[in-house]
């Protein structure tokens, strides 16, 4: 039994989700486990080294995460040959540019989605890292999510008989700035610095109906930018440019019509910023990002149109809570896991570049959708 240790070049994790989930709650837990075992005993240990533009930030995650090494010096550690790995989770627009370097100097590349600004330069990327024989893949953190993997099991079982329908509602209310401080970074409504919920949610919503319900067929979106103005961290007013709420229905190749509404506009009445409801003829499920309740057929209500009367039925009763039969991991470290294993052990892993050029080229056909006002076909990307 050995020790591989997998050097890991980590860009652009100061930010709230690089931190949170892809440095703490990923790498360093990782690390606190004793690496990730092999099925030949052996153990894979991450070394990082976290990059950044800004070093009084990084000094900061340093000291958080008990990582010593750290550098603003992108194109030295690129150089490295110690590192394998380039993982990049800086902004949409600065992601291009630094993978495809990366894939020059020779590295695996593991990257946010999406994992460009548009399907042309999202395939390119994976031509040239398939061309160079690296590993290669794209975080699609929904499909490890508690609450779709209990789905998914509900699928397998064959619980739901014939899948209908299903419906998803994303999304919660984000201060504007002028008077509570907003939740989320200003380059989400900026246009110009490639922010917009079309092309951030649009590439979940690929990969979870892709993976758990069938393949997209084709897309009818309409997006909206409902709030004009907010303000930025430096307490600047500017002017929204981006969509801040989307509105898609999908067709799937296997019949079912899938819903999804997607907004930064709404206030959260239901149980939680996530929820799924699957309708199939045996039965139903309504998932969040944990927990999961289904009604079978035979409990379900039979109720008639009378407004003239309070509703006699509680239309929660008749739910049941899936029971907690394992245990599950944080989604993000899962999949890290799983790439680590494909790098240094070969194990498999489709959620590759290929598969994250799907999200961006259906993010863009919703942009064609909302232009046109017309249903759009998904062509294949090979």
């Amino acid at each position: 039994m050995k020790t591989i240790m997998a050097g890991i070049i980590m860009n652009g994790v100061t930010g709230r989700m690089g931190t949170n989930q892809h440095l703490m709650r990923s790498i360093v837990e990782i690390i606190n486990q004793g690496g990730v075992r092999l099925k030949n005993g052996n153990t894979i240990m991450p070394e990082v080294v976290l990059v950044g533009r800004n070093r009084e930030k990084l000094k900061k995650l340093s000291e958080l995460s008990g990582l010593a090494n750290f550098t603003t010096d992108l194109d030295e550690v690129l150089g490295d040959s110690k590192y394998d790995i380039y993982f990049d989770a800086q902004t949409t627009g600065r992601r291009e540019i630094a993978v495809k370097e990366a894939i020059r100097r020779g590295k695996h590349i593991y990257c946010e989605k999406p994992s460009a600004t548009n399907p042309q330069a999202a395939i390119e990327l994976y031509e040239l890292a398939e061309k160079a024989k690296l590993k290669n893949g794209v975080v699609m953190d929904k499909l490890w999510l508690p609450g779709l993997m209990k789905i998914k099991g509900l699928i397998d079982q064959g619980f739901f008989g014939e899948i209908l329908s299903v419906r998803g509602e994303f999304g919660y209310w984000v201060f504007e700035g002028f008077t509570v401080p907003a939740q989320r970074p200003s380059w989400n409504y900026k246009k110009e610095e490639d922010g917009g919920i079309i092309l951030d949610m649009l590439c979940h919503w690929r990969y979870v109906l892709d993976n758990i319900f069938g393949k997209v067929k084709s897309v009818s979106c309409i997006g909206a930018t409902h709030v004009d103005e907010r303000v930025d961290e430096s307490g600047n007013v500017y002017k929204s440019t981006a969509d801040d709420a989307a509105y898609a229905t999908f067709q799937l190749e296997n019949g079912i019509v899938a819903q999804f509404n997607s907004s930064w506009c709404t206030r959260v009445r239901r149980e939680d910023l996530l929820t799924i409801q699957v309708d199939g003829t045996l039965g139903s499920a309504v998932a969040g990002l944990r927990e999961c309740y289904i009604q079978h057929y035979n409990a379900t209500p039979k109720p008639v149109w009378n407004p003239d009367i309070p509703q006699p039925i509680d239309f929660f009763e008749n739910w049941t809570k899936i029971p907690e039969q394992q245990p599950f991991n944080n989604a993000f470290k899962a999949e890290w896991e799983l790439f680590l294993k494909h790098v240094y052990d070969d194990e498999p892993f489709p959620w590759n570049l290929l598969e994250g050029a799907k999200g961006v080229q259906l993010a863009q056909l919703g942009y064609e959708s909302w232009r046109k006002k017309a249903w759009v076909d998904i062509p294949e990307l090979k």
